[in-house]
């Protein structure tokens, strides 16, 4: 059986009310997953699973820790992790594994888990060869959302890891330091997920989750802020940058712990 992927931590921070959220909705059908086809989960390693999604025919988005193994603290080789589009019940709508990965510079993983670490947990994977299938459309992204909108996903995780789950509304919570905190009902494997604003009626993606966390009694999904993130990601893409390619770049490391990274939030290690 196939592990998941995720953190959990608890995190104190002061939030706004929201209205009441959707339930998932399991995406069991071709009717009920035809617009969410880009969506995929990523097996990775051949053990562990994330999910992703494609925001160009070659280019799945996902949660730069998913790329590293938890014991070891490596890299996970890129061509071992397969992209599996509209993955449901045991069939793909189309398979890619991955030719390179490309992590934010600034993502540690090594480091304590922080704000700094989920504002930079973002890596885009490169497939080997492009998705052409008419039914397989990825996903456009937007700007950051504002506190209080309404967002949605589309996710797998541990106990639903054979069919994705929509949740089409969940709330923007707080938005700091990169970071948003949001109401999505997220768990193991969700890592990596795409979050949706509908502000113009088309699905945009506006973060991926990074982490699930607790404030108070209520289970919130952590994940970036994307708009600077991804802007850095692709420069590197164009640059040629990515690991299991010559000349990867080296990770930017950060010491935790140095005053200008204190935040007041209190977080526990997963």
């Amino acid at each position: 059986m196939r592990r998941w992927i995720g953190f959990l931590f608890a995190i104190s921070l002061p939030l706004v009310a929201t209205a009441e959220d959707s339930p998932l909705h399991r995406l069991d059908t071709t009717e009920d997953g035809r617009a969410w086809e880009a969506v995929g989960r990523l097996d990775v390693n051949g053990a562990g699973f994330c999910t992703g999604a494609l925001i160009a025919p070659d280019l799945v988005l996902t949660a730069a820790h998913c790329l590293f193994d938890k014991t070891s603290r490596n890299r996970i080789a890129a061509e071992t992790i397969e992209f599996m589009a509209g993955w449901r019940n045991g069939r793909a709508s189309a398979y890619r594994h991955v030719r390179r990965a490309i992590v934010h510079p600034d993502y540690e993983f090594a480091g304590d888990v922080s704000p700094e670490r989920v504002r930079n947990d973002l890596a885009l994977l490169e497939l080997q060869h492009p998705i052409r299938n008419t039914t397989v459309t990825p996903f456009r992204t937007a700007t950051r959302p504002s506190t209080g909108e309404e967002i949605g996903i589309v996710s797998y995780a541990h106990d639903r890891s054979e069919a994705p789950s929509l949740q089409d509304v969940c709330h923007v919570m707080a938005r700091q330091q990169g970071m948003l905190i949001m109401s999505c009902d997220v768990d193991y494997g969700s890592s990596g997920a795409p979050i949706f604003s509908f502000s113009d009626g088309t699905p945009r993606i506006v973060s991926v989750v990074s982490a699930k966390a607790e404030v108070g009694d209520q289970r919130v999904a952590l994940g970036t802020d994307l708009e600077g993130p991804l802007t850095v990601l692709l420069a590197d893409l164009a640059a040629g940058a990515g690991f299991d390619v010559p000349n990867a770049p080296r990770i930017g490391r950060i010491r935790v712990g140095d005053e200008k990274h204190q935040t007041g939030a209190k977080f526990v290690k997963p």
